[in-house]
């Protein structure tokens, strides 16, 4: 697994953990509202990936943890090598994946490779095409939720909420897609130079404590994030 960018330390990345954030390349989606667009689409050179362990190895006792991000980390065959090597400096492992390739989310999680899992849910079914910007294998992503949910790995679904994407009766019908105890968050959409669309915005307070309330009917640990 090729790693094209890494954050040296983050607060918010992994819950209760300072952890370092390695971004893989490429995307199966194309979400109108990604923060990690260049990631997706043009990359560029790799990082020397003995350079980035070489970090790591001397962050040991100083960091708690390391975040796989991208891109869509579950795209490229060769992750778990990656976590591997990143596990046999002693670091617990946090993946954050769309959910769209679950037998190698299964792998990960059968052969204990991974400590916490953050899944994207981007939209109740009739519009995850619309929000993911392509077609979308909502069978994968239905067996990842059911993975998740049924396995003993500490998981949480999130949702970034845009105005002009979604609407409360969306988080009526996530929640009865995702009912549970589960930790699922909704974060505000936040604009930057990255995103590739223009024009999009993200709900006001009020707006977003009406979501919350439509999916807490089935889903009552879910909060708002930032």
């Amino acid at each position: 697994m090729k790693i094209y960018g890494l954050q040296k330390l983050s607060l918010v990345d992994y819950p209760g953990k300072t952890a370092a954030v390695i971004f893989t390349g490429g995307c199966n989606f194309r979400c109108p509202f990604c923060h990690n667009y260049g990631l997706v689409t043009d990359p560029g050179e790799p990082l020397d990936e003995e350079e980035v362990f070489e970090y790591l190895k001397k962050r040991r006792g100083l960091l708690d943890a390391v975040v796989i991000t991208g891109g869509e980390p579950l795209i490229h065959n060769d992750t778990a090598d990656t976590i591997i090597k990143i596990r046999e400096l002693g670091y617990p492992v946090k993946l954050d994946t769309n959910g769209t390739f679950p037998a190698r989310l299964a792998e990960l999680l059968t052969r204990g490779l991974i400590d916490y899992v953050a899944m994207d849910i981007k939209n109740c079914k009739e519009k995850y095409y619309l929000t993911a910007g392509c077609e979308v294998d909502l069978d994968a992503i239905e067996k990842s939720i059911m993975l998740l949910k049924s396995g003993n790995t500490a998981f949480e679904f999130r949702t970034t909420v845009v105005s002009q994407l979604h609407e409360e009766e969306d988080f009526i019908r996530i929640g009865e897609w995702i009912a549970g105890d589960e930790q699922y968050y909704l974060q505000r959409f936040k604009d930057s130079e990255n995103v590739p669309y223009g024009n999009l915005t993200a709900p006001d307070e009020q707006t977003m404590n009406a979501f919350l309330a439509a999916v807490q009917r089935l889903v009552p640990n879910a909060k708002i994030r930032g």
